[in-house]
Formats: C-alpha cells, structure tokens, sequence
C-alpha cells in the first residue's frame, strides 16, 4: 500500500497558459530530489495536483527533507487516500485521522473541503457541516472555532478522496529550469552561496566559477568550495563549477598597480573571466553576494568599476541586506558552518591595509593600461587551464 503526499504550490497556480510548463518542472525537479532518499516512489500530476506516492513503510523525515529542498513547493501534506467516496467512510476516516494525529483532544478544528467533482450529492458547505458534526461527536471535548483552529481539516474530493491536516512548510519560489542559466562568482565565504540559492529560487539554473590561487589557498580552501556547491546543489541540481587558478593573474596586477586599487581591479579581471565562462556555457547573467557598504570593493564606486567590464546583467539578489539577515539565510539552507571554516579566499589574502573605498573609473582604467604587456596570455592561459568539477 502506498503513502501519498500532496504537493502544494502557490505562484505556478499564476502562470496562465504556461502553467503546464511549470508543473513539468516542478515533477522533474520532485523527481530528482526523490532520489536521494532511496525510496521507491511516483510522482504524478492528477486535475491541477502534484501527488508523491511512496511505500506506506518510508522514512518521513527523509522524504519531508528531499521535498523541502525542491523550489515552488509551498507545502507538503501527508494525505490519506480514499478510493470509496461513501460519504460514511469519510466521515469514518475524518474522525480516525483527528483520533490518530491529535492525542490531546482539548483542541480547536474546523473543517474545509473541496468538491471537484460537482456531482458529489453534498456540496462543500454541508460536507463541512456534517464531518465537524461527526468529529464533535466522537470528541465531546473538541471544539470548532472558524476563525483561528489549532487544526484545520482538509477534505478534497476529486477522481478519490484526500483527507489531511498538515502542511509542511516548502521553501516557495519557482522551479530551477524555468528561469534560464547563470554563473555565480562562488567564494568559500557567507555571501556568495546564498547569493546562488536566492536566484535559483527564482528558477534559475547555476553553474559556478571560483578563483583558486595556489600556493596562497590552500587544497583545503578548494574543498571547502565544492563542499558549499555540493549543498547549495541540493536545491538547484547539479553545478559545473570551474576552478581558475588566478594566482599568476594576482601577482602580475600586485606587482604593477596600485597596492589600494587591487581588490578592484582583481574584481574587474574576475567578472572578465567568469563572463567568458558564461558565454561559453550559455549562461545569460552573471551572479555575485555583494551587499552595498559590506566591504571596501563593495560601495557604490566600487561596484561601478566593476561593473563596467560586464557586457551581461549582474544578479546582486543580497544588495540591500545586512550582514545579519545573509547568515540568517545561511544558517536555514545549511551553508553557514561550511562557510566560516577558517581557509582563505584568493580575494581576503591580498587586500590592502587601506583599499580605496571610492574609485574613480578613469583611473583604475588608466593603471589597468600597466598590465597590457602580458594580462591577455595569463587569462587566456587560465581559461585555457580551466578545472571543471560537476558537483552533485
């Protein structure tokens, strides 16, 4: 016999004619994120539902997990399946249901159900009406309170009866695969993870570029990136991340420009880089965790210097937030304890004592000039040297 779980989404429900699109998706990615768990399972779409079956012997906990990382689920609802619409069975099943979810009867309820099927002798109102009549029956001691329950049942009539009363939180957004491709400039610090797992929210697929620069980081700090890919994954599906070894591009701009002008124009040869990667992979924006005012290359300056070098749209889905609210976010997708890890960056081992805060374009464009001696063979040569890692 098979468990069911009802699936539960809220913007797909807006997309129009392109619903169906959505939907398809939102299966494939339920679909992937089912695999992980080891159990059996199918998942199938029945008159604008999502259901996940699986084996009435499953671990919850695992497949509540797999859900809760899959975007466009709002809610995840453990139902229990009627074949028979007797209207006597439902009542049967409503009062066995509060009976074995809810020891503690001294609660409040009210019932809501759904009738698809027009057909069905009782409309919604009396449904209502006579479930709650059956539960107060059975549990003198409940109550119906219609404004604000402790337990609101569900009862939805359709080709079969689904009756449940819990709704597990799902973390929202649209599917990943829905909204195009782009590439996260991905650090081994807090930001930049979540920076990913905010547009792929939005149904974006992202690949990753990351900046080594051996011996000055570590094997360690390597690591420590795929290891964030790897659970930012979780949600977005497999990542192509590449590893670009930096270090002769970071010596070169450190031994010819201005010691307080290196994190920009070390950013600037970054988004160059990470943009070709882009094109070549068919991404069609650029992502970064950059918040206004968090560092010194992250003022409004700063950023447009940056900018200037992107002939693509730069994603900053963390410009407006405090540091708080990022760790925050940190810390419920799991990325937060990695991230703290004490291995260095390429961007955190060169910063100057006193970076410039606020530079002027004109003239980190002039002393970017100093490089133009050997600057395009060393990012032609670490594009050419270019380390993919598919993280999953």
């Amino acid at each position: 016999m098979a468990h069911t779980y009802l699936i539960k989404y809220a913007e797909i429900a807006l997309k129009g004619k392109n619903r169906y699109l959505f939907e398809e998706a939102l299966v494939r990615q339920i679909r992937y994120a089912m695999k992980r768990t080891g159990e059996e399972f199918t998942v199938r779409r029945a008159q604008g539902r999502i259901y996940v079956d699986v084996p009435e012997e499953h671990d919850e906990d695992d497949v509540v997990t797999a859900l809760q990382h899959v975007f466009g689920i709002v809610g995840i609802c453990p139902v229990e399946k009627l074949t028979d619409d007797d209207f006597a069975g439902i009542c049967e099943a409503s009062v066995r249901h509060i009976d074995e979810n809810y020891p503690d009867k001294n609660i409040t309820f009210k019932v809501e159900s759904r009738r698809a099927r027009k057909d069905y002798p009782k409309n919604s109102m009396e449904i209502n009406a006579d479930v709650g009549e059956a539960i107060l029956e059975a549990f003198p001691e409940i109550r119906v309170d219609v404004h604000d329950p402790d337990v609101l049942l569900y009862i939805e009539i359709r080709e079969d009866v689904s009756i449940y009363s819990r709704v597990i939180p799902g973390p929202g957004g649209i599917p990943v695969g829905t909204g195009g491709k782009a590439m996260l400039l991905l650090s081994g610090g807090i930001d930049s993870p979540v920076a990913g797992y905010m547009i792929a929210k939005r149904g974006v697929n992202i690949d990753a570029v990351y900046f080594h620069a051996p011996p000055y980081t570590s094997e360690r700090a390597k690591q420590k990136v795929v290891d964030l890919a790897k659970i930012v994954s979780a949600y977005t599906g497999p990542i192509y991340l590449h590893v670009i070894n930096f270090t002769d591009i970071q010596m070169y701009i450190y031994d010819k420009c201005p010691h307080d002008e290196l994190t920009i124009i070390m950013r600037r040869y970054m988004m160059r880089i990470a943009q070709q990667i882009a094109r070549d992979t068919e991404c069609a924006a650029l992502i970064t965790g950059e918040s206004i005012g968090q560092v010194a290359s992250q003022t409004t300056q700063s950023l447009v210097c940056t900018d200037e070098v992107c002939e693509m749209p730069v994603f900053r889905p963390l410009i407006g937030f405090d540091k708080s609210e990022i760790v925050e976010i940190s810390k419920r997708i799991e990325t937060f304890e990695t991230s703290i890890l004490p291995y260095e960056d390429c961007c955190t081992i060169f910063v100057a004592k006193h970076p410039v805060t606020k530079p002027r374009l004109d003239v980190i464009k002039k002393h970017e000039h100093d490089l133009d001696e050997d600057i395009d063979r060393l990012v032609q040569k670490a594009l050419d040297e270019d380390e993919l890692i598919i993280v999953r």
